[in-house]
């Protein structure tokens, strides 16, 4: 049986990504892609840098069923979105009805010191001001409230799969903010994988921190050792923002995974969510 790779987390120019949705589509053929996923930034409700555009929405999705219809023969094609989860205003089941799937995550914690919706996912000088001038510099504290969001999100609001779960790590480079290994932060991240296992989710293995931060994997591998053990479904994910991006690090990832225990993979695949076989040259299709 043939290998091919996976992509539900992709990025085009509807919001911060680069080129169409065509040239992410015709990359990933040329990547040994089988199934590939659209998923923009969902709008928010108020104007930033990086989400689609509201009055773009119809369009996005338009274009994505064009081009399922067209390349129905050689990729499977699904629409999506990544969902920022913002309580009271948007999150997964805001648009649900209308998408093959969702991807949850949490970008925004409340607001900054200027009484703006403040970014866990952008600068380090502007996470550096909200975490000083609105927390009193407690990292604790704000560890507790953005794990605290994404298990709202999971218990109130679950998302078919849940994007890059530890990635407010960004601005821990060297632990300069916390160990990571603390018991205190480790108690986050289990109660958090609780969360995940009761909604049923899939947890992606996000390897865009490898190959644009200097990182580790979104989650570390450690987590995701954790989430094997609790019997969580996982997918590889490159949360890629341009073409040649599609498949950066699956392979390495999918050979880490592998040594960490995992056999199977979780993807959505001719219509349903089932659990098929990998290895570090792709998933057996």
């Amino acid at each position: 049986m043939k290998t091919y790779w996976t992509n539900y987390h992709s990025h085009s120019h509807y919001c911060d990504g680069v080129e169409s949705l065509r040239a992410q589509v015709e990359a990933a053929l040329r990547q040994g892609v089988g199934v590939f996923g659209f998923s923009s930034h969902g709008p928010v409700h108020f104007d930033n840098a990086w989400s689609m555009k509201a009055h773009k929405l119809d369009a996005y999705l338009a274009e994505t069923r064009a081009l399922k219809q067209e390349f129905s023969e050689q990729i499977e094609l699904y629409s999506g979105l990544e969902v920022d989860y913002l309580p009271g205003h948007s999150g997964p089941a805001t648009y649900a009805a209308r998408l093959d799937y969702t991807i949850g995550s949490v970008h925004y914690l409340d607001l900054n010191e200027a009484g703006e919706p403040w970014e866990i996912d952008g600068s380090t000088e502007k996470f550096m001001c909200g975490l000083t001038e609105v927390h009193g510099g407690d990292i604790r504290k704000v560890i507790g409230l953005y794990y605290g969001r994404i298990r709202e999100m999971l218990q109130s609001d679950p998302p078919d799969i849940l994007g890059h779960l530890d990635k407010i790590k960004i601005h821990n480079l060297r632990s300069r903010l916390w160990d990571e290994n603390e018991d205190w932060y480790q108690a986050q991240i289990d109660e958090t994988l609780a969360a995940v296992a009761a909604s049923g989710c899939v947890l992606e293995a996000n390897t865009r921190g490898l190959y644009k931060k200097n990182l580790s994997l979104y989650p570390s591998l450690p987590i995701l050792e954790k989430a094997r053990r609790l019997g969580i479904p996982v997918m590889i994910n490159s949360d890629s923002h341009a073409p040649a991006e599609i498949t950066s690090r699956l392979a390495r990832t999918a050979l880490q995974l592998k040594g960490a225990g995992y056999k199977t993979l979780r993807i959505l695949h001719k219509g349903q969510w089932q659990e098929v076989a990998f290895d570090e040259e792709g998933l057996y299709l």
